[in-house]
C-alpha cells in the first residue's frame, strides 16, 4: 500500500479556509452577543450557529469574547497601505479617497450595522472592551511601520511612532463616537457609512492639526 493510500481522515485546512471559519465564528458570535448579551451566550451556541462544535470554536479562539476579534481587526493592513501611499501635502482625511473607509472594519460588508452595535456593547462588557482595545494596540505598530516607510525613516524612529499613536487614537475615538451616538438599531447601511465617514474625517482633520 502506498503512503498516499495509507493516509486517512480529512485533508488539512488551507490558511484561507481557516480564515473563513474564523470570520464565520466571529459573525455568529456578534449576532448572538447583540441578540441575547455576552453572558447568556455560550461557546456551544456559537458553534451551533456556524455548524461546528464548541471544541472547534475554542481551537480558534481562547474565549467567547475574543471570537469577535476578526471583525474588529478587519482592514488594518488596508489602512496601513493607505498610509504608505499618503501623498505629501495631501490632507490626512483625504486618504479616504484611496479606499480606506471601504476596508475599515465597521464599514465593511453586510454586517457593518451589527458591528456598530457590538462597539456599543464595549461600553458595558469588559471582556469585549479588552478585545477592542487590544485590536488597536496591535494595529499601532503596523501604522508606525507604514508611516516610517512613507518618510524613509528607520523603523524604530520616534516620529512615526508618535504619528501612528495619534492616528490610531483618532480612528478609535471616531468609531466609538459614531457607534455610541447612533440609534440602536442602527439606521440603514448608507446612513451608517455616511455617518462613520464624517466622524473619521473630522477626527483625522483634528489629529493632523496636532495640539494647540
Amino acid at each position: 500500500m502506498t503512503a498516499a493510500r495509507a493516509r486517512t481522515g480529512r485533508p488539512p485546512l488551507t490558511e484561507q479556509r481557516k480564515a473563513e471559519i474564523r470570520l464565520e465564528i466571529a459573525r455568529a458570535a456578534v449576532d448572538l452577543f447583540v441578540e441575547q448579551g455576552v453572558t447568556a451566550t455560550t461557546g456551544e451556541q456559537i458553534g451551533q450557529a456556524v455548524g461546528v462544535s464548541a471544541r472547534t470554536v475554542w481551537r480558534y479562539f481562547p474565549s467567547k469574547e475574543s471570537c469577535v476579534q476578526p471583525l474588529f481587526s478587519a482592514g488594518i493592513d488596508a489602512i496601513a497601505e493607505c498610509l504608505r501611499h499618503w501623498r505629501p501635502g495631501e490632507p490626512l482625511e483625504e486618504i479616504f479617497d484611496h479606499g480606506l473607509l471601504a476596508d475599515h472594519g465597521l464599514a465593511q460588508g453586510p454586517e457593518r450595522t451589527t458591528v456598530g452595535a457590538l462597539v456599543r456593547l464595549t461600553r458595558t462588557e469588559p471582556g469585549l472592551r479588552a478585545v477592542w482595545l487590544q485590536t488597536y494596540d496591535e494595529a499601532e505598530p503596523a501604522f508606525a511601520r507604514a508611516l516610517a516607510e512613507r518618510a524613509a525613516l528607520p523603523a524604530d524612529d520616534l516620529r512615526p511612532a508618535i504619528q501612528a499613536a495619534m492616528f490610531n487614537a483618532a480612528l478609535r475615538a471616531a468609531v466609538e463616537h459614531h457607534a455610541w451616538h447612533t440609534a440602536d438599531p442602527a439606521p440603514d447601511a448608507a446612513a451608517t457609512r455616511a455617518g462613520l465617514e464624517s466622524a473619521l474625517r473630522t477626527a483625522l482633520e483634528l489629529a493632523a492639526r496636532g495640539l494647540a
